[in-house]
């Protein structure tokens, strides 16, 4: 299996395991998807959020309640350890957002940094 492969099935289990761990908020499905010295920026402009303990309780304190949002998406590239993920999120409140997300893997499938971008749909002209 050629690398790009090798990346391209981590990330689609990476994305699976951020479906799973967005769904149950539950700590241990968050740990598990990223390393323990990982980064997580929200916005690419913004202070990362760093370590596992802290990513937990930045995303606890920032869930979605399961059940209140779909999530359509897959990987759209790859290159070397790094994929982008691109997809759209739609809210029961009736929020819909565009959503471009950058992961560097490790070879084991988690994330050592984790970026968000993510654009309103209603805001489109």
């Amino acid at each position: 299996m050629s690398e790009r492969d090798q990346t391209l099935s981590a990330a689609r289990a990476w994305l699976d395991g951020y479906q799973r761990a967005w769904a149950s908020n539950e700590p241990d499905d968050i740990r598990a998807i990223f390393a323990p010295d990982a980064v997580y920026r929200y916005e690419p402009w913004t202070p990362a959020v760093t370590g596992q303990d802290a990513i937990v309780a930045s995303w606890l304190e920032s869930r979605d309640e399961p059940g209140t949002f779909r999530f359509e998406g897959d990987v759209t590239a790859v290159d070397g350890r790094r994929a982008v993920i691109e997809g759209v999120t739609r809210y029961d409140s009736g929020t819909t957002y565009s959503n471009m997300w950058v992961v560097d893997l490790t070879e084991d499938g988690r994330a050592t940094s984790f970026t968000e971008w993510w654009m309103d749909q209603a805001k489109k002209s």
